[in-house]
């Protein structure tokens, strides 16, 4: 039998989400509304720990209407981890500000808090405080977010997390998505849930839910004609996704269990790989296992290609991208080390035994 190719993270979806979509399917509600789509905020929200959850279209979508909630406006600045997927740094754009990179602790892979800290010092004393602060849960762990959010409401600055890895994570038992102003989740076909594209903005602040949901379908007012007083976006997202996405809520536990299971393997058989440290102030949900490598990483990735086993690359940070080369950087040697070392392994929760052995195969032969 030969043998099919390992993927990253690929979606991991069973009899559960298909019954609920077909039974979506059937109800005829195909469309960004229905009872599928209300049972799914309301299932996130609980999850979540906060009083209100609304479903978009991506987690791209919720950082823009998380920022727009925070008034980002045309001209403002925002500290934005360096450390991240292009996402987070292009919701700021969107609304024409300008982002901050701020670098990573080696403890945690997450924005460093002291550097938060002293660049919003920094900016205070000249009169010129950002208007937001968004951190990144990186890779399924939660940011430290005591000392963030104590620098953030000194200086009365509105924390946004970007969450979109970490659902199902926890810091000091407080689950991930309800820090801060809001909360943003993904569910691309890659995350720990998917709905096969999607995503959530998830708040305590009923201002926010309201003024997200009301942006999120083209700012229609409630009247009989279609009215409109600002700029809204098409960002719902369909009762049909919304029904995977119910399934695959009732078996996250599983999900995040399978990828522990994973992590630790690798950790256990792979002593000569430096594997991404877990913060003792929370638990991840170990949406990706990723490591650093002392020798050639790319090579690495090669290899494991060739043997139909995909890897990846840590992010390259956002102060290295072109796109982002003149923006202003707070520090940046750490997060660029995270690129030029790391690897990111296959972490997919149906992976098996079997698969495992085949990556850590691969990689102890160079």
């Amino acid at each position: 039998m030969t043998d099919t190719r390992i993927y990253l993270s690929p979606p991991d979806v069973g009899d559960l989400e298909r019954k609920l979509l077909l039974d979506a399917f059937d109800s005829n509600w195909v469309a960004p509304v229905g009872p599928d789509l209300d049972a799914f905020e309301e299932q996130v929200a609980e999850l979540v720990g906060v009083r209100h959850a609304v479903a978009l279209s991506s987690g791209t979508a919720a950082l823009h209407l998380a920022l727009i909630a925070a008034g980002v406006r045309r001209g403002d600045t925002v500290l934005v981890p360096s450390f991240t997927f292009a996402a987070t740094a292009n919701a700021v754009v969107y609304l024409g500000a300008r982002p901050v990179f701020v670098d990573s602790t080696p403890d945690s892979w997450n924005v460093d808090p002291a550097l938060v800290a002293e660049e919003l010092r920094a900016r205070a004393e000249r009169g010129q405080l950002p208007r937001a602060v968004i951190t990144v849960d990186m890779y399924g762990q939660c940011a430290d977010y005591d000392p963030l959010m104590e620098a953030c409401d000194r200086y009365g600055v509105p924390l946004i997390e970007d969450a979109a890895e970490a659902l199902g994570a926890t810091y000091r038992g407080q689950p991930a998505g309800s820090f801060g102003l809001a909360g943003v989740l993904s569910f691309n076909g890659n995350k720990i849930i998917t709905t096969g594209g999607g995503g959530m903005l998830v708040t305590d602040d009923g201002r926010v839910a309201k003024q997200a949901r009301h942006l999120s379908t083209q700012a229609r007012e409630p009247v009989p004609h279609y009215e409109h007083r600002t700029v809204g976006y098409n960002y719902r997202l369909s009762n049909l996704l919304a029904a995977v996405g119910r399934g695959q809520v009732q078996r996250l536990d599983q999900m995040i269990a399978a990828r522990r299971a994973t992590f630790e393997y690798y950790r256990a058989a792979l002593p000569e790989l430096t594997f991404m440290p877990v913060a003792g102030y929370g638990t991840p949900n170990y949406w990706l296992s990723c490591a650093l490598v002392d020798g050639d990483r790319d090579r690495l990735i090669a290899r494991l290609a060739e043997r139909d086993i995909e890897a990846r690359p840590a992010w390259k940070p956002m102060h290295l991208q072109p796109v982002f080369q003149d923006c202003v950087v707070r520090g940046g040697e750490v997060s660029a080390d995270l690129f030029r070392r790391g690897v990111c392994l296959p972490s997919g929760s149906a992976l098996t035994e079997h698969d495992r052995e085949r990556v850590v195969g691969a990689i102890r032969e160079g």
